[in-house]
């Protein structure tokens, strides 16, 4: 055993610092926390100053075993996880739960894995800083509060396995806020006009755009009768040097911002590939508020510039956030070897690494030198003029390298000049159109935006954006999907020569991808919650924590105080709550009766989600249930459609001698036939659809399962050769097996198909045996922190 004993958080970091140090280190991983709180049971003293009480995985018992055996043996144990919160409890974790001592342990941080960072870090060493670990475990234990005890308020009152968190329920209501904004949008008509111009002499064209907008039909109508008699002339012209300066070096914020716009990453897959990145060596620690760069950084900057652009591109810039909480003394995420253009890696990895690379270089380089020219055009009998407008890059300084994006529009217009025009010139019209426009409503969130937004109110830091906007998905209460939109007529008047023509086109609005939508669910959580815990969801009061995590990991603050504030307020509350009865369902709403029977026809959220439910419980007959489709909500379903739903299934009468039914499920709308199912298309209707489009879509269905399958063996059924979305690959026992390069799928014979299936499960139980060898196979009891090994981790 080495004397020195290295561990980091990650085996793909430890992986690549032991290249970095010599046969003195040995470099071990931790694989993450070691310790947390237990998953399933409330882990927080309350009478005893909130203290949290711990356990280690039963998958980490082996682990921490080894790392035991590891640290006694070496003369001094370095802990080099990350330098957030999370990295040094990580840390001390580490130092609690291994009984290492002050004289033996050092904590080192660095912000990049070089050699020269790990280098300089080793020979600067510190103890553990015990106020940011108090910081984490302050955020930790005020979650787990919060989520213990109002997740079975919600249990309770809406539907069993329901959960809440303090800064994911606020990103629910943002997200549910807006789709109410976007339900109450009216939107409003009005006209806007634009004019193909061409100077008097010139056969040049200029676009130009009427400076105000008309606000109804005969306005544009007056307009454009005016315009038939009107002289157009040359009025001001105005020519304006502009500069534009390049944006920061990436946060971790702007980052998932940037690569949701150019690349079309999603939040948690932008930090996915940013770690990879990170622990590769390739760049700088990716969770930072700070957009710092080093003094080295700077130089290695500039020299890159100069070298490859030349020195008039160069301007070298220190940026300072704004943001309190900032950590200054971190830096910007940047490639950690500016001169390393490209690299090996994934086609993520290499695209993310790209886009840091052209940030960094871009901030710090010239500003581009435009030149503006506006000129704006008289209409001889109307007040209004036309305006036309034109740049020309005089310098491109740093748009050169990079240009951001904004989330209205993630590709920014062409530049384009203008014909020389001088003021008094005569301007011929071509045509002048009048075209309907709409004030748009507002837009809903991406993953970028919602990110944006929770950093501008304060909520939330670097480590928390990702997690947080996959959890809101994955416990249902928001989707990342589309819109569908509406179809909306929309009219086009047109002047050319003599005669305005009039045109009725039709467009889509409304429709969106990608966008984060609530459920039905997401929304009577978020209802319930801002009626009943209204200072949970307040966002003051959610940046006001964040700010108290900070001074806690300043010193400032005592931890487990705060917590006791904060549960001497929230407790009460959620007892009061907890003990109320409520006479209808939290989001139910009654529809109607059902012109047949007489009976309340009610929506509400189920077990299973939304349901439309026919009857009471207090009639003599179990009510009828019926779950609503995907485009169907609780707030704006109607009685008539809701009635619908009590018509599946139907019936719609024989192919091939068996019933062919339509029904919906969990999953939508469906055919059933002969004992399987077809997936009724969105274009298709399951109240409307025939029994003729039923049997299509049966024998298509049948077709496309046949394509599949390249190839059977009579000796062993269960064996099959088949296509599939990426490729073809072999099935066996309910297992799939991928077939070896150079292959052709369709002349594998059975002993070749064997043979594979052979190889592959003998490595796959190889791969078993290792992990069953690295498994704990006892269960931990739960260890509470006595106050002794506290002061022995504060001393260290």
């Amino acid at each position: 055993m080495p004397d020195n004993l290295v561990i980091v958080e990650s085996p793909a970091k430890a992986k690549t610092i032991q290249k970095f140090l010599g046969n003195d280190y040995k470099v071990m991983s931790s694989y993450g926390h070691i310790r947390d709180l237990h998953k399933k049971d409330f882990s927080i003293d309350i009478d005893n100053g909130f203290e949290p009480i711990y356990e280690i995985p039963s998958d980490k018992k082996a682990l921490v075993a080894d790392l035991k055996k590891a640290a006694k043996q070496a003369k001094t144990v370095w802990l080099a996880s990350d330098e957030d919160r999370e990295g040094e409890a990580i840390s001390w974790h580490l130092y609690e739960v291994l009984g290492l001592k002050p004289e033996n342990t050092k904590r080192i941080v660095f912000h990049e894995i070089t050699k020269p960072a790990i280098v300089e870090a080793i020979k600067h060493p510190r103890a553990i800083d015990i106020n940011l670990v108090n910081a984490q475990q302050a955020r930790r234990v005020l979650d787990r509060i919060v989520g213990f005890e109002l997740s079975p308020v919600l249990w309770k009152k809406i539907k069993p396995a329901l959960s809440a968190g303090r800064v994911q329920s606020v990103a629910v209501r943002l997200i549910a806020e807006r789709e109410k904004e976007i339900r109450n949008f009216k939107s409003e008509p009005y006209y806007r006009v634009t004019s193909t111009m061409q100077p008097e002499g010139s056969q040049a064209s200029v676009a130009a755009e009427l400076n105000t907008r008309l606000k109804t039909h005969d306005q544009a109508v007056a307009f454009l009768e005016a315009c038939r008699t009107a002289r157009f002339t040359v009025g001001a012209v105005t020519v304006k040097p502009v500069k534009k300066s390049p944006a920061p070096p990436f946060t971790t914020s702007t980052l998932q911002q940037e690569a949701a716009r150019k690349l079309g990453f999603s939040v948690s897959q932008t930090m996915r590939v940013a770690q990879s990145l990170y622990e590769s060596g390739l760049i700088t620690y990716m969770r930072t508020d700070s957009l710092n760069l080093s003094n080295l950084a700077l130089g290695a900057i500039g020299n890159e510039i100069e070298t490859t652009l030349g020195k008039q591109y160069l301007k070298i810039r220190k940026y300072h956030t704004t943001s309190k909480g900032a950590q200054e003394a971190h830096e910007a995420i940047r490639p950690t070897a500016i001169a390393h253009r490209d690299i090996e890696g994934t086609a993520q990895e290499k695209k993310l690494y790209n886009l840091i690379w052209k940030r960094t270089i871009a901030s710090q380089m010239a500003d581009a030198e435009l030149e503006r020219t506006t000129v704006d055009i008289a209409v001889s009998n109307r007040p209004e003029h036309f305006t036309a407008t034109g740049e020309v890059i005089n310098f491109d300084g740093f748009l050169k390298v990079y240009i951001e994006s904004t989330d209205a529009d993630a590709t920014p217009a062409d530049m384009h000049t203008l014909p020389p025009m001088t003021t008094g010139k005569g301007m011929m019209a071509r045509d002048v159109t009048a075209t309907q426009r709409f004030t748009q409503q507002p837009a809903r969130y991406t993953e970028a935006s919602l990110v944006r937004t929770l950093e501008e109110l304060g909520i939330g830091r670097p480590s928390t954006y990702a997690p947080t906007i996959s959890t809101i998905q994955a416990r249902g209460y928001v989707e990342k999907g589309e819109s569908k939109g509406t179809k909306r007529d929309y009219e086009v008047m047109m002047l050319a020569g003599d005669k305005i023509e009039t045109k009725r086109k039709s467009e889509l609005t409304g429709a969106e991808k990608g966008k984060l939508l609530p459920t039905d669910v997401g929304m009577v959580v978020n209802d319930f919650l801002m009626q009943y815990f209204p200072s949970i969801l307040d966002y003051n009061f959610t940046a006001k924590v964040e700010n108290e995590f900070d001074e806690i990991a300043e010193g400032k603050e005592v931890w487990n105080n705060e917590i006791g504030k904060f549960y001497k307020k929230f407790h009460p509350d959620i007892e009061k709550v907890s003990a109320l009865r409520l006479e209808h369902k939290v989001g139910e709403r009654v529809l109607g009766n059902d012109p047949k029977t007489g009976k309340p026809v009610s929506v509400k959220i189920g077990r299973f989600g939304p349901v439309v439910q026919l009857g009471s419980k207090d009639d003599d007959e179990k009510p009828q249930f019926a779950s609503l489709q995907k485009d169907q909500s609780i707030e704006t379903i109607t009685l008539a459609d809701a009635l619908k739903l009590f018509e599946m299934p139907r019936n719609l009468g024989k192919f091939e001698d068996a019933d062919v039914t339509v029904a919906i499920g969990r999953f939508g709308p469906y055919v059933k036939h002969n004992g399987k199912f077809v997936s009724i298309p969105k274009t298709m209707s399951p109240q409307s659809i025939t029994l003729d489009e039923a049997c299509q879509l049966i024998v298509d269905k049948r077709e496309s399962e046949a394509k599949k399958v390249i190839a059977t063996f009579a000796e062993e059924p269960e064996l099959q050769v088949l296509n599939g979305r990426y490729g073809p690959y072999i099935s066996y026992k309910k297992q799939n097996f991928k077939i070896p390069k150079g292959k052709d799928a369709a002349q594998l014979t059975l002993a070749d198909v064997r043979a594979i299936v052979a190889d592959e499960s003998n490595a796959t139980k190889s791969s078993a045996r290792r992990a069953a060898r690295a498994a704990a196979t006892k269960k931990p009891a739960a260890t509470k922190q006595p106050a002794t090994r506290k002061k022995k981790a504060a001393k260290a």
